[in-house]
């Protein structure tokens, strides 16, 4: 997408617009991994375009990323969470789980891998001995193991009331460097995720995003601009008596 012509400007998305009909849902627990390459002067992200058919947000570019499952919290992994993205994701989260943060980082390189095809870890100890059934057997076929330590939190984001679909989002970061492995074939015509490209942040701004993502592009940009320090505040999006809200954790 490097050299494309991008697409007609952002047009709204019913999945984005409150129904007085949608029951109030309670959001799940989800997560995202924002993949950046910075070999250029301008930084890159991952974006992926999604199936038109689709209930949420049909058609948006969006980072990969998905809800938590149940797999993922009997995944091995190489390395731990920096302690800043701990301190962050424990916060205003009522009965959290110690493993939360575990298996939020995991969600999101699962994901990634089975939107992308992009499986995010590291070789230097060998393959995990044992994996839960599904996707994360590929790990296994690669040599790969899951390296939490690749990972920063760079933003939550809870999807307003009233949509058809409710999460409650971390959105990850992580080097293009952490990519170990690729698999061919997950992207296509009839995949979740009809396209992928590499996007300056500028040129990213073009596409058809998501609310969200636009802000969160914003804060992805205040971060490269400042080399990624780990100690960075780290926002959090939600609504209020009908009002979007912007805090940092």
């Amino acid at each position: 997408m490097d050299q494309a012509t991008l697409p007609p400007p952002p047009m709204p998305d019913a999945s984005e617009r409150p129904s007085r009909a949608a029951p109030a849902l309670r959001p799940r627990d989800a997560a995202t991994l924002i993949l950046v390459d910075r070999s250029r002067k301008k930084p890159r992200v991952l974006m992926g375009k999604r199936h038109g058919g689709l209930v949420f947000l049909a058609g948006k570019y969006v980072f990969p990323g998905g809800r938590v499952e149940a797999v993922d919290r009997r995944m091995t992994v190489a390395g731990a969470l920096p302690q800043r993205s701990e301190d962050a994701l424990a916060a205003r989260v009522a009965g959290r789980s110690a493993m939360l943060g575990r298996s939020l980082a995991l969600a999101a390189i699962r994901e990634t891998y089975e939107e992308t095809g992009l499986v995010v870890g590291t070789r230097e100890y060998g393959p995990p001995e044992s994996t839960p059934d599904g996707p994360w057997g590929v790990f296994a076929e690669e040599g790969v193991m899951p390296d939490l330590e690749a990972l920063h939190l760079l933003a939550r984001a809870i999807t307003p009331p009233k949509r058809p679909r409710r999460y409650d989002t971390r959105f990850f970061v992580a080097d293009r460097k952490a990519v170990a492995a690729e698999r061919a074939g997950i992207v296509g015509p009839d995949a979740e995720l009809t396209e992928i490209a590499w996007v300056a942040i500028d040129d990213a701004r073009g596409l058809d995003l998501p609310r969200i993502t636009r802000a969160v592009l914003d804060d992805l940009e205040e971060a490269a601009r400042l080399d990624f320090k780990p100690f960075r505040p780290i926002p959090f999006y939600f609504d209020r008596h009908g009002k979007h809200v912007r805090e940092l954790l």
